[in-house]
Order: structure tokens, then sequence, then C-alpha cells
């Protein structure tokens, strides 16, 4: 076996930081004798210049990571992937749910003046949106929020980074309408 192939294999597929304990399991070697290894894989990473990516250690975790100086194409990127998989329905309602969360379907047909429920199927799909419970209602309605997949997806810390609204009166003006 060709333990450094197998490591940097392991931490590509799995995305996130793979703790020393889960590969020493998933390899059946010490975790004490695997971080040598990780740790001159980590200096490999970072000295070679032509590389695009690097290892780094996050506690007992590691994690196959980007290099900082390509956050820009790989945000043009994302972007772009993103606004090409979604419609202009979904990113409609992608919006409404980002501005008003946490929002029923109906508010959403409301403010969209359509039908909305496959939109939201395929949000929920693509793990965009998730269920957040349910409103003390009749009928118990589901309210939708975003989650942390819309945040990376949109290259958002929070939902407090996005674009703050034109002009909310506008907003709630074409809601009256709408609701009309």
């Amino acid at each position: 076996m060709n333990l450094k192939s197998v490591l940097e294999s392991l931490m590509f597929a799995w995305g996130e930081p793979l703790s020393i304990n889960e590969m020493s399991k998933i390899l059946e070697i010490p975790a004490k004798s695997l971080i040598p290894v990780l740790d001159g894989m980590i200096e490999e990473f970072r000295d070679n210049k032509d590389r695009g990516l690097l290892i780094q250690k996050f506690g007992n975790s590691y994690q196959l990571t980007t290099k900082k100086e390509n956050y820009e194409y790989i945000q043009s990127l994302l972007e772009s992937t993103v606004n090409k998989s979604l419609s202009t329905a979904a990113m409609e309602t992608l919006s409404i749910i980002a501005y008003k969360q946490p929002v029923t379907k109906v508010e959403i047909e409301r403010i969209r003046g359509v039908k909305c429920s496959q939109v939201i199927k395929g949000l929920l799909d693509k793990g965009l949106i998730k269920e957040a419970g349910r409103l003390d209602k009749p009928g118990r309605p589901v309210i939708y929020s975003t989650t942390d997949e819309f945040l990376r997806h949109f290259g958002l810390s929070s939902i407090n980074d996005l674009p703050s609204l034109e002009n909310d009166k506008d907003i709630k003006e074409a809601e009256m309408a709408s609701s009309l």
C-alpha cells in the first residue's frame, strides 16, 4: 500500500476534516504512526508551488484544501455552477427564503404569485434549503430556511452577509399587491 496516496485519497473523497482516529481505523494503522506521515505531507504540499492544494491540520483532523491564492477562480466557478444549475424560478424562491426565513410555502407563493412546490422540492434536493420546523397554526405548515450548503455555494460566512435589499419599501408594496 502506498500510504501517502491512500491518505490523500481519503481526504479528497471525504472533503471535510478527517480525524486521525478515523484514518487509523480505516487503515488499521496506529494513529501515532500516521501523524509523522501526514505532517510530512503537509510540508510536501506547502513546498510544491505548482500544486493548487494544501493539507491543513485542525486539532486532530486533517483536510485537503485549496490554496488561498486560487480563491477568486474557485469562487467564479461556484457562482457560475450554482447559477447554471438553478432556474430563474429557483433563484427567485431561494432569494425569498434567504431574506424572509423562516418562511412558509404559502408566503413564498404569495410573494412570487405562482405555485412553487416543485421548486421547493428541487432546492431541498440540492441541500440549499431545509425544513426548519412547523408553525403552531392550523395545518402546522412547514417553515423553510437556508442551509450551510447555501452559504458555501454563495460564498457567505453567515446569512447576515447577504447584500442588503435596495429598497425594502418596494418589496413590501410588491408583497401587498400580490396578495390582492
